[in-house]
């Protein structure tokens, strides 16, 4: 399908699918008919995110050890993994910032006046799971036991690391293209991209479920009710992108500008479909004709979607001082200082799973005594919240693995559909033909 046309079709889709729940929650207002509609939407869309899994192991896998072994043995890895980290890190770090700082400021949680929740409330509240995010579990976790185990469980962290790991050891044994290991690596990549466009054709349809089955069960009426609350939110995202594309545009200059052009497709997809991985297909097509090597791109980007959750991090510092002022808990400089290196820590690694910023959320709450029932006041429009939080973790990834490729001043190799603009030094512009 032409892009054009599918990002079209996708927009549309929100907006059908919006009117459809609102129709359906209008003229058939009984708790379980609703319910009961909702699951017939959400059938449609649970089987395209069950196609997106099923792309993501395969196609990380095989694109991985493509760019490492087109690396070959030079010091080019560590010098990509060596900027990747710093700019997640520091990414990390200004996303959390931004959250916490916003949630000081305009108090999203002051007018609530709720009352601290009892310890019957509390237990019978059915809240995500909280044990297993310390940093011991997160640092045995990510290493796998087994790789069959993590393209099982979609674990992309493990899979990245196993695909790091045999991807070396392939460049150090192997003696270039003659090599069949490499060839059916390659040829691996191509076959998943082509089920990826099988797939992706669908995206519209799924998109439409998604949305139709949040408005039938909530309705209008939860944006209205809780709109201030994803307004102050979704400023913050704003800030966060403008943050984004201000350090891009010092690397990029205007190429910034194309940049956000090529990436709106993936970034309404990921905003529609609230998920990451629906996109990760068409980001690396978008960062391609960018002018993005593959190598780089078939490294950085999976990295990114394990540490570099931007959206995701901002929310969760705004959600913990959202609970804590909603029941009137005052959080001292210090306590706050510790939930945001907290954060640091418990983000990492939680990509792939449902909801991981709701889980990552209750987490934090528990280890600080806050409450946990907390987590209630935002499971209504957690939906909404997670589609910006997700565009905004598919910009800065995009954003990243531009920025990592212009500092490595890489050429971009001759493919059959030449990117619109290489990222290439001024220095290298005479060395090609």
């Amino acid at each position: 399908m032409n892009q054009k046309k599918l990002l079209k079709y996708i927009v549309f889709a929100i907006l059908l699918g919006i009117l459809t729940g609102w129709i359906c929650h209008h003229f058939f207002n009984q708790g379980e008919q609703l319910k009961q509609i909702a699951s017939y939407f959400n059938i449609i869309t649970d089987i395209f995110l069950r196609l997106i899994k099923m792309i993501i192991a395969p196609l990380v896998f095989a694109t991985i050890i493509s760019g490492i072994v087109s690396m070959g043995k030079s010091a080019s890895l560590g010098s990509i993994t060596f900027k990747s980290m710093t700019w997640f890190i520091t990414a990390s770090f200004v996303s959390l910032a931004i959250g916490m700082g916003l949630a000081n400021f305009l108090q999203p949680g002051a007018g609530l006046h709720l009352a601290l929740p009892t310890a019957q409330q509390v237990s019978n509240a059915a809240l995500p799971a909280t044990t297993g995010f310390t940093l011991q579990s997160f640092m045995t976790h990510v290493f796998p036991r087994s790789i069959a185990e993590a393209m099982a469980n979609n674990d992309i962290l493990q899979v990245l690391v196993f695909s790091i790991f045999f991807g070396s050891a392939l460049a150090y044994v192997s003696h270039g293209k003659e090599s069949t290991i490499i060839r059916l690596t390659e040829e691996l990549s191509k076959v998943m991209f082509r089920i990826t466009d099988y797939v992706m054709s669908f995206a519209p349809v799924a998109v439409f479920a998604a949305m139709a089955s949040a408005v039938t069960l909530q309705g209008l009426g939860l944006i209205v009710d809780y709109g201030v609350l994803i307004a102050e939110f979704y400023f913050g995202l704003f800030l966060l992108w403008i943050v984004l594309f201000t350090v891009g545009a010092i690397v990029l200059k205007k190429d910034i500008f194309r940049l956000g052009k090529l990436i709106r497709e993936p970034v309404t997809l990921a905003f529609a479909t609230a998920s990451s991985e629906s996109a990760y297909p068409k980001v690396m097509d978008a960062l391609t004709k960018f002018g993005v090597p593959k190598k780089i791109t078939s490294f950085v980007l999976p990295l990114g979607y394990s540490f570099n959750l931007d959206g995701s991090m901002m929310y969760t510092t705004f959600a913990v001082l959202f609970i804590a002022q909603a029941y009137h808990i005052e959080l001292s400089f210090t306590q706050q200082i510790l939930i945001l290196l907290t954060l640091m820590v418990t983000s990492k690694g939680i990509a792939g799973v449902s909801r991981a910023s709701i889980v990552v959320i209750s987490a934090t709450l528990t280890m600080f005594h806050l409450p946990e029932a907390g987590i209630l006041l935002l499971l209504g429009i957690d939906q909404f919240l997670d589609m910006g939080r997700t565009a905004t973790n598919v910009v800065g990834n995009s954003i990243a693995t531009a920025v990592v490729a212009k500092l490595e001043g890489d050429k971009v190799a001759e493919t059959e559909e030449a990117p619109e603009q290489a990222l290439i030094n001024p220095q290298q512009e005479q060395n090609i033909a």
